[in-house]
């Protein structure tokens, strides 16, 4: 019995220790500098330090590398006046997006039906942005042989026929860069649809000529290693790269692993993303092609995440196309889901993900019929109890009848005090006279730990609960409790819970079992709210099941 309780008090301890540092974590990365999420004026970037084909050739780190295909290439007429780049505005209703007609680059994406801060209704969260202190911009391109991007051509220069696109009645809007090469038309589309974050980039080329036009698509995702800023003490959670491969779903490639050096793969389809807490953003090639992915640090020090997908001919006198699809926005799993295989998974559940997928759904659809995510979270809560009702009653009738046996056990102790063996013997003897099984108090919590684990990764994943009120003084679940009342409850609940249950035998044990709830209390005023709620109310229902069963077990006799 002593050691399943010591094993079990150890359980708790080290997982709720793994929660908290997962949750309180900031040393290994405070000296990376944080961004603030405020809008700054965009800035284009410098393209003309674009390397030269020889450093192409001997690095392929470089944020503005790409591949030249072997293919017979006419030569592209040099521009007749100065070009003078624009940047062209489309807002949507989830999104605002700045696209530079260099380059037909993504400088900046504002998530309109997403926060910044929770106090402030009027500033929508900036997921990319480029200006002097901050890069994270998705660019894309045709390089290699007529490829109008190259090391030695620089940046497609585009023209535009204007520069603000909003939706029309289709719920679309269509962005056409246009391109005039001496044999042929390149038009560069960006398409965007109501309600999604999904961005398709298509290129449509039309060749003019009398031999065949060839190129590489390619995108690129740049970032510098800042951190977003958090206007609270909480996670750091994980900010890197992602990709699905033939032999992993879902891979992270953590910027310190750039840091060592390039990560490479092929293969036909896939995807690469950079996530961050609650929010990602993604290329995703053609899904028919065989790609090529490379994730690396380039010489500026920024991160670039890039595919290369296989070269593209057309005709001659004929039109071809080819396109890939970026998703800047939430890590919403069921838009993910639909949008290529295994990018749901960048919604990190962890190691019990296969607990913590079914328990979202189930809070998803709470939520759908009661309109507050707090409420779900209690009603949810309610239908995790029911399930677990028989265990429970198990676990709270053994406790009951070890409180019955406490007098003799104390009888015990007091005769073989002194001799182990023997004490632990006539322990079991009484159990075994009593009909009293020492483990059935310990097995149904251990039982019920995983689902704690998951509800935990479950609402810090969810990006459907950031900046959800519940009632009252808190407005958002996803943060701590600004009060510590939630906290507070929980030590009570967690104290009264203490006395319905057999004192130790061990007096080292009985001290440690009564200082849990205080310890308890303090570490939980840093974890989210909605997590809170839940202990709070499964504490309530417990006590409640727990009393009713030790009342009848004790008028029983």
């Amino acid at each position: 019995m002593n050691w399943l309780r010591n094993s079990l008090i150890a359980a708790i301890l080290v997982i709720t220790y793994v929660l908290f540092i997962r949750w309180n974590e900031f040393s290994e990365r405070q000296q990376v500098p944080t961004i603030a999420n405020q809008p700054a004026a965009v800035t284009t970037p410098a393209y003309e330090a674009v390397p030269s084909d020889d450093a192409v050739a001997s690095s392929a780190t470089e944020e503005s590398d790409v591949p030249e295909v072997s293919v017979s290439a006419e030569p592209v007429a040099a521009p007749k006046a100065v070009y003078q780049p624009k940047l062209v505005t489309v807002k949507t209703d989830v999104l605002e997006v700045q696209i530079d007609t260099n380059g037909g680059d993504v400088l900046q994406v504002v998530l309109l039906k997403h926060l910044a801060d929770k106090a402030d209704d009027n500033q929508p969260f900036v997921l990319m942005t480029q200006n002097s202190a901050h890069t994270y911009v998705a660019r894309s391109g045709l390089a290699g042989g007529n490829g109008p991007d190259g090391a030695k051509k620089g940046r497609a220069k585009y023209s535009v026929a204007k520069t603000n696109y909003s939706l029309n009645s289709d719920d679309q809007v269509v962005v056409d860069l246009t391109l005039d090469q001496e044999n042929a038309q390149i038009t560069k589309r960006f398409t965007f649809t109501k309600s999604s974050y999904l961005i398709d980039v298509e290129y449509i080329i039309t060749n003019r000529a009398d031999t065949p036009w060839a190129a590489k698509l390619y995108g690129q995702i740049i970032r510098d290693g800042s951190e977003p800023s958090y206007g609270y003490m909480g996670m750091r959670p994980y900010l890197g790269a992602a990709i699905t491969t033939p032999e992993v779903n879902y891979e992270k490639v953590s910027f310190d692993d750039m840091d060592d050096g390039p990560f490479k793969v092929e293969q036909k389809g896939g995807w690469v993303s950079l996530i961050q807490h609650y929010f990602i953003s993604a290329w995703i090639p053609p899904k028919d092609a065989t790609n090529s992915y490379e994730l690396s640090k380039s010489s500026k020090g920024n991160y670039v995440l890039r595919f290369i997908s296989e070269t593209t001919t057309v005709a001659p006198h004929s039109v071809g196309t080819v396109k890939a699809g970026f998703y800047a926005g939430p890590k919403n799993i069921r838009r993910l889901e639909e949008i290529s295989p295994h990018l749901d998974l960048t919604i990190d559940y962890s190691f019990l993900w296969f607990i913590a997928k079914p328990l979202f759904f189930a809070l998803d659809f709470i939520h759908g019929l009661v309109g507050n995510w707090g409420v779900a979270i209690i009603l949810l809560t309610v239908l995790i109890k029911a399930v677990f009702f028989y265990p429970s009653a198990m676990s709270y009738r053994s406790m009951a009848k070890m409180r019955k046996l406490q007098p003799m056990m104390a009888e015990l102790k007091e005769r073989y005090g002194e001799d182990k063996q023997k004490m632990s013997g006539e322990l079991m003897k009484l159990y075994k006279k009593e009909k009293v099984n020492p483990f059935g108090g310990c097995l149904p919590i251990l039982l019920q730990m995983p689902v704690f684990i998951s509800l935990y990764w479950m609402i810090m994943e969810s990006v459907e609960l950031r900046h959800q009120p519940f009632f009252l003084w808190i407005q958002d679940l996803s943060v701590k409790d600004p009060l510590f009342i939630l906290p507070l409850l929980m030590g009570v609940t967690m104290y009264i819970q203490q006395k319905l249950n057999p004192t130790p035998p061990d007096p080292m044990q009985a001290k440690v079992m009564q200082m849990m709830p205080i310890g308890f209390t303090f570490l939980f005023m840093f974890f989210p709210a909605g997590l809170v709620l839940y202990w709070v109310v499964n504490n309530t229902l417990s006590i409640s099941q727990q009393y009713v069963i030790t009342r009848n077990i004790e008028k029983a006799g």
